[in-house]
């Protein structure tokens, strides 16, 4: 990879970031004797054939890394796929969090995006449909710890969404993940030719975000079992019904349909003014869920930017959102902003956590807007 423009201090940044997340995942795989590839089963305790890889958490990584691997290092990602077919074989689900077997961290089913990502942006050479079933059996039941599969699905399969007064943590978050991932399964399904009942039902669910839109705040909620929403609401509360963010951030995890979204808010112009009111808004928080101020808030108000919190996951891909509202000109002073505030080339020129190659990613895979 060569880039070009900028200063000598955005070269460095941006080689900084490429040279950081490619760190991950790990590769869990050697060669024996006989030059085959094997690895050793965190699953069974055995030496199997093939590729296995770990030390990824799909909660971060499905946004920009593994797009960004997809179309950089595609014959790389096509061993990554063998790998979870490997997962999959030998432990009975996806791992949605691997260090290196199953981990009980974070909510969604990201793996639906990593599968169907790789498979539509044209990678080859291994066994997709193990690979849909894999999606299917894990996007339908809870799985043997709670970040695999999906905990709280008999709510969302029936009610349309993860309620809020059901002692499921989180659940707004899961709701709004596991729509965007069965849109993902909508499309790999769609792709492969699957029955027109799989098409039908994976399409359908995927707009079930809308379930949590509440009109009054322009602002996703979390909604109780009788289908009302929970309430005092705070969109400033950290936690409780989202993950590492607050309504403010998570209101536009709604991936695949902008346009949707943009509808439900009134339409472009009420778009663009609840995307302005991130950075008009000052970094005030609700910390009560955690009992102290976690350092994905504290990395909020240093970046002085308002209610957006570049540290972390949620929000990281709002900027691009004006894109779609007529008002790109914001996306791209707001990315020139991001860039320019948050990465730099000097020992604190970072703005939060790598979470696995992700917030570098962010760099390599938008980097049209930084240099």
């Amino acid at each position: 990879m060569e880039v070009e423009g900028g200063t000598i201090d955005q070269m460095r940044t941006f080689y900084s970031c490429l040279y950081r997340m490619l760190f991950f995942p790990l590769k869990l795989y050697e060669k024996d004797k006989s030059g085959k590839i094997v690895h050793y089963s965190v699953y069974n305790g055995k030496v199997e054939d093939g590729y296995l890889f770990a030390g990824t958490g799909f909660w971060d990584t499905f946004r920009a890394l593994y797009p960004f691997l997809n179309l950089v290092y595609p014959s790389i990602n096509k061993e990554m796929q063998q790998g979870l077919v490997n997962d999959y074989k030998e432990g009975g689900w996806l791992p949605e969090w691997s260090s290196p077997g199953y981990r009980s961290v974070m909510v969604g089913n990201n793996s639906a995006s990593i599968v169907a990502d790789a498979w539509l942006k044209g990678i080859r050479g291994y066994d997709i449909h193990t690979l849909y079933e894999a999606l299917k059996k894990d996007a339908n039941n809870m799985g043997p710890i709670e970040a695999v599969g999906r905990t709280g699905v008999e709510y969302y399969n029936t009610l349309g969404y993860v309620p809020y007064d059901v002692k499921i943590n989180e659940n707004a978050a899961r709701t709004l993940e596991y729509a965007f991932d069965d849109f993902s399964i909508y499309r790999l399904a769609k792709a492969l030719g699957k029955p027109a009942a799989d098409l039908k039902l994976y399409a359908g669910r995927a707009m079930n975000y809308k379930n949590l839109y509440d009109p009054e705040h322009k602002l996703m909620r979390g909604k109780n079992k009788d289908g009302k929403f929970q309430s005092p609401f705070n969109p400033f509360k950290w936690g409780d019904a989202f993950t590492e963010g607050n309504s403010w951030h998570y209101s536009w995890s709604v991936f695949h349909d902008i346009q949707g979204l943009i509808d439900l808010m009134g339409g472009k112009k009420e778009f663009v003014t609840m995307l302005d009111s991130i950075f008009i808004m000052p970094p005030i928080f609700d910390d009560s869920y955690y009992g102290g101020v976690i350092h994905e808030i504290r990395e909020m108000q240093i970046a002085g930017m308002g209610q957006y919190a570049h540290g972390n996951q949620p929000i990281q891909h709002m900027l691009y959102l004006y894109n779609y509202a007529g008002e790109p000109w914001k996306t791209q002073y707001w990315v020139r902003q991001a860039m320019g505030r948050l990465y730099q080339a000097t020992p604190d020129g970072y703005c939060g956590d790598e979470d696995n190659g992700q917030t570098s990613a962010l760099v390599c895979v938008l980097g049209a807007g930084f240099l």
